[in-house]
């Protein structure tokens, strides 16, 4: 899957708002097509984000130019050998706290930043955002990790990964209804309070009661 979630700054809350099957062998797409798509079809739409926040796989030429083109302002990961400036590579640039403004290859100028992670990884993030902070960026960063906790509860709480149909339409439909639990879910958090994990462990909390009732009926 493909998925593009919504996420509240504010009140940091995030919502699936398009999802694509990647299947290229059907349909002959790739991920980045699908990408530029459901951003084109958020635009018709008439979403007005302020920002678009990807890792580095939708980090190409052509994802980047076409965001421009949209008007929207976007922050990414790039690869440490990513060609700048006169044919130097990201990670042969001394980039200081405050990030660097820097050419980037067959684009234009942007901002680049470097960040170590706990685990000694360098991640390089690029924006063409005037003059941002470092500050700024970040908290665009953190919105990411929203994307891996919906791919978490799609799993663990929801069961896309659980469907036994061999049809590729029952497939599909299984994924949808799948988020379509997870939206109910959600609902379910912030009217009841309880969380993903919680709902799932109060339905089988009460299957178990249901069922040693049923068995002490059935000995007594």
């Amino acid at each position: 899957m493909v998925n593009l979630l919504w996420y509240g700054l504010n009140n940091q809350e995030a919502f699936p708002i398009d999802y694509r099957i990647y299947a290229k062998e059907i349909d002959g797409k790739t991920k980045n097509k699908h990408f530029q798509e459901m951003l084109k079809l958020a635009k018709r739409r008439g979403l007005t984000p302020e920002a678009i926040v990807m890792d580095s796989w939708y980090s190409s030429l052509d994802n980047l130019k076409m965001i421009r083109d949209l008007n929207w302002i976007w922050i990414a990961g790039l690869k440490k050998n990513r060609k700048v400036n006169r044919n130097q590579t990201l990670e042969s640039l001394d980039i200081p706290e405050e990030g660097l403004k820097m050419h980037l290859r067959g684009y234009g100028w942007v901002m680049v930043f470097r960040f170590e992670a706990k685990n000694g990884r360098t991640d390089y993030i690029a924006t063409n955002m005037d003059n941002p902070s470092r500050s700024i960026v970040e908290g665009f960063l953190r919105s990411r990790w929203s994307i891996e906790v919906y791919h978490r509860e799609l799993k663990q709480t929801c069961g896309i990964e659980s469907c036994q149909a061999r049809t590729g339409r029952a497939q599909r439909n299984h994924i949808f209804l799948s988020i379509a639990a997870w939206l109910d879910r959600h609902r379910r958090k912030s009217l009841e309070g309880a969380s993903f994990y919680q709902q799932q462990w109060n339905v089988i909390k009460k299957a178990i009661s249901t069922e040693l009732r049923r068995i002490l009926l059935t000995t007594a």
